[in-house]
């Protein structure tokens, strides 16, 4: 993430505003489904399962082998969660009181 480009900040800017104004579960997937390209759909979904993995604390190999992803992708995902005031950490957590995260993995 290139976070010193000032139109690509005002843009991310932009999309979690709106996102975490609309309540409309189905239109935000619809949004999504419009907005990206299918591999990039793809490429979105196997990383948000990678963070449940990590999270479950499935071995990186293991991840690696079931979901395709090179080692260095999930190192990068883990090494994120271990930051401090991690946002995948604060995401998880928020939403882990309200959904099993366990029956996605």
């Amino acid at each position: 993430m290139n976070k010193d480009n000032a139109q690509a900040n005002k843009n991310i800017q932009e999309l979690a505003q709106i996102l975490s104004l609309e309540k409309e579960k189905e239109l935000i997937e619809d949004f999504l489904y419009c907005l990206l390209t299918p591999a990039e759909i793809a490429d979105v979904e196997r990383r948000w399962d990678l963070v449940k993995a990590l999270r479950q604390k499935t071995p990186q190999r293991e991840i690696a082998q079931k979901l395709g992803i090179s080692l260095c992708k999930i190192t990068r995902g883990s090494r994120e969660m271990k930051k401090d005031n991690s946002a995948f950490m604060r995401i998880l957590c928020k939403y882990e009181k309200n959904i099993d995260f366990t029956k996605f993995v």
